[in-house]
């Protein structure tokens, strides 16, 4: 009410009379009923709650929800809800507050979110995702390998929460030991024996996962029972022919099969049997056979290059990607076992031009060439140890061997002043 209505009223009031007081009660009492009908409604009673958001969270996330309660007519209504999580959940919340915590198991949650009051209640709904990259596990860990031997590792990403996660991690080697693909993760073993303590890393981000690796030294292959058989007598074994020129000595067995031509000697010279084309040479190139089949599906324990000169190799299986060549002098030291096997796995080609060096109580017995097309063994050279080779061998003027020449199909041809004897 005015402060001028208010004159207006006390005015009324004042004399001159009766009929006038009566009057202003009158008018009074219709400004206050004018005042009554125009006043704002009351809210009702509570009639529904809304709860938002609904919502999508990462695992360990939090989310306030809000509830809003209105009447049947619509309007609000001040409410303090009890919240509680309904149905599979997804996560907690504050029972006061509303303030929800995601689980740590992704998945959708319709309607889990609910705030009460009495029978009134409103619920939103939570999808829970998996979180951020958190840890990476690199297996096998720890991982023992022989030298020079490989190794595929797998990484595993997981969030927070234990769950998986798709990764594509870097792969390196931080502590030596080897080396390993970048993106693969095909670990190759170093020659040197050792434990390399997390030493292969997979890397996504600024998140990692090691692993250890322990690398033993290559256990060089027990031989086979008599490796050679019936092939074992013969400093020479060839499938076609074999020929000499002039001053060749032959201290051991000679012989031919399936061919038959034998020819040189005299002048050159053979100490022990001539075998051509008969059940004694054929036997002999049967045992060729299997022997040279057996060098050559052994496990590679080293992979060496392409010329073995000016090298020293302890007992193993070595191995290489094409022909393989010795200039100079190639060593083999049997570290102070006499029983030490060594063999060169040659996948075409071989070529003397030099010497081959016993030490450490190595013998040219346990010495084997499997070679996987033909072998020259140049002038002067030194060779030692049991050559097998698929097609023929070569022993160019005053080349020597300590073992053996045996060609499973093509010829073993000599030139002048060749000497071969069994180790």
């Amino acid at each position: 009410m005015t402060s001028s209505m208010k004159s207006r009223i006390l005015r009324a009031l004042s004399p001159p009379g009766l009929g006038t007081r009566l009057a202003v009660a009158v008018a009074l009492a219709g400004l206050v009923s004018a005042c009554d009908v125009h006043s704002p409604t009351a809210p009702g009673t509570l009639a529904s709650i809304t709860v938002t958001p609904d919502v999508t969270l990462a695992i360990n996330t939090t989310q306030q929800f809000v509830a809003v309660g209105r009447d049947a007519e619509g309007a609000l209504v001040s409410i303090a809800p009890d919240w509680l999580i309904v149905g599979a959940g997804g996560g907690t919340i504050n029972g006061s507050s509303g303030m929800y915590t995601a689980g740590t198991v992704p998945g959708s949650y319709p309607g889990t979110v609910q705030a009460s009051i009495g029978g009134i209640s409103g619920t939103a709904s939570v999808i829970v995702t998996v979180g951020a990259l958190a840890t990476i596990t690199v297996t096998p860990n720890p991982d023992t390998l022989p030298a020079n031997d490989v190794q595929p590792f797998t990484a595993v990403g997981r969030d927070g929460g234990g769950n998986v996660l798709s990764i594509s991690p870097a792969w390196s080697v931080v502590a030596s030991g080897g080396s390993i693909n970048a993106s693969s993760g095909l670990f190759t073993a170093g020659s040197t024996a050792g434990t390399y303590t997390n030493t292969v890393e997979a890397r996504n981000g600024s998140v990692a996962g090691f692993a250890t690796v322990v690398v033993t030294a290559s256990a060089p292959p027990p031989p086979p029972p008599d490796p050679l058989g019936a092939a074992a007598t013969h400093g020479i074994l060839a499938g076609s022919t074999v020929t000499c020129v002039d001053l060749g000595v032959i201290n051991a067995d000679v012989s031919v099969s399936p061919g038959s031509a034998i020819t040189g000697f005299p002048p050159c010279q053979i100490t022990g049997v001539r075998n051509a084309a008969n059940p004694y040479a054929a036997n002999a190139q049967n045992d060729l056979t299997i022997a040279y089949l057996a060098f050559a599906g052994m496990a590679c324990g080293t992979t060496i290059t392409a010329d073995l000169g000016g090298t020293t190799l302890a007992p193993g299986v070595y191995c290489s990607g094409s022909s393989v060549g010795v200039t100079g002098a190639v060593t083999f030291d049997a570290q102070g076992d006499p029983n030490a096997v060594f063999v060169i796995q040659v996948p075409s080609a071989l070529t003397v031009a030099g010497s081959v060096d016993l030490i450490g109580g190595a013998q040219a017995k346990n010495l084997y060439w499997q070679v996987g097309s033909s072998a020259t063994i140049g002038t002067g050279s030194a060779m030692k140890g049991n050559i097998l080779a698929l097609t023929s061998i070569t022993l160019v003027d005053n080349a020597t061997l300590l073992g053996r020449a045996l060609a499973r199909n093509g010829a073993v041809s000599l030139g002048t002043n060749n000497v071969i004897t069994l180790p």
